[in-house]
């Protein structure tokens, strides 16, 4: 329990960070919603809705309609993917969050250059001998290719509550309908994560449910995201994590699961 609990605790360390260097503060609406790189200021310098004060970078004003800030995000994004800012263009509309409310909706792939709030739902998958399912990221993934995750994993979109998020995912990932998914906990909110990344900064509530697959359930990937699903010893995944094969998000969700072991209160609930 020591080893996890301070394996643990490194991978907090890691995935609390500051904004990038020349990144100010991004106001929506008047409101504090996230942090905006310098290489997307200097892509939206001249939009017509967006200025600067001494209290940071401005997209639209104070009292603004839904309809019209929606519209103005939407051209925030356009703006950026032709900048090359907002690469990973995905047709997803994810909610925009500002001082713990929904404001607007804007395309997914300008979230990161913009430092706003994702939501990310994960499903720690056991068998009722408390061994892990863990999926193998596709080569094809824009991030992390390749690498071992959570057997579900994805971020909400903004037409959905978090549940229908990790049915959606779990459908998507892996083939895992409704009553596949009886015996499992409720989704609990693990840490809110700040990460530099390439295209951003990443600012991530993480979110986790525990379920037991009964064995005549076969997970299986549907929209192809996933080359491979496998079962492990607890141990293998302890191992797998401590050799960085694992992503680090998956690597939280993990270990917050082999820590306080929620599975073991759903072993009573097994038919």
């Amino acid at each position: 329990m020591k080893q996890l609990t301070e394996l643990y605790q490194g991978l907090l360390q890691e995935i609390q960070e500051f904004p990038h260097r020349h990144s100010l503060p991004l106001l929506i609406a008047g409101k504090s919603a996230g942090f905006i790189t310098a290489q997307a200021q200097n892509a939206l310098r001249n939009h017509p809705q967006v200025y600067q004060t001494s209290t940071g970078f401005h997209i639209a004003s104070a009292g603004i309609s839904r309809t019209e800030l929606d519209s103005i995000l939407a051209s925030i994004a356009t703006c950026l993917h032709q900048a090359n800012c907002a690469r990973a263009w995905r047709n997803e509309l994810l909610n925009v969050y500002a001082e713990g409310q929904v404001i607007g909706v804007m395309e997914r792939a300008a979230m990161r250059p913009l430092g706003l709030l994702t939501r990310a739902v994960h499903l720690n998958a056991w068998t009722p001998d408390l061994k892990l399912y863990l999926a193998k990221r596709a080569s094809t993934k824009a991030t992390d290719p390749g690498m071992w995750d959570t057997l579900v994993g994805g971020l909400a979109n903004g037409i959905e509550d978090l549940e229908q998020a990790l049915l959606r995912e779990s459908d998507e990932e892996a083939g895992l309908d409704e009553p596949d998914l009886q015996i499992r906990t409720p989704l609990r909110t693990i840490l809110q994560m700040h990460r530099r990344l390439p295209e951003g900064y990443q600012v991530e509530d993480i979110m986790v449910s525990d379920c037991i697959i009964l064995p005549q359930t076969q997970p299986a990937n549907r929209d192809g995201e996933v080359s491979e699903i496998r079962i492990f010893e607890q141990e293998e995944v302890l191992d797998m994590i401590t050799r960085r094969v694992i992503t680090v998000e998956a690597a939280i969700v993990l270990l917050d699961g082999l820590i306080n072991q929620p599975a073991r209160q759903l072993l009573h609930q097994l038919p």
